[in-house]
């Protein structure tokens, strides 16, 4: 999918889900519809309307989740 690419095009709720769930190898289909209608792309998705992440992709959601719990602990 390129998660990184689309990252700045999503809504700032749909990040923070994926930032909450960085394990999350496969998107449900609300995700999945948040993602296409943010950033208007044509997402491959199996029947149930949901999608697997490449190993890419989970990378850079975990990298994005350690940033912001790092960024959260120097605010406090």
């Amino acid at each position: 999918m390129g998660i990184e690419n689309l990252w700045d095009r999503l809504e700032p709720e749909t990040r923070q889900w994926l930032v909450e769930n960085p394990g999350c190898r496969i998107l449900p289909r609300t995700v999945v519809a948040s993602i296409a209608k943010a950033t208007g792309t044509e997402l491959e998705q199996d029947r149930h309307g949901e999608i697997s992440l490449s190993s890419s992709d989970c990378d850079f959601i975990r990298r994005a989740a350690e940033l912001q719990e790092a960024e959260s602990r120097t605010s406090s």
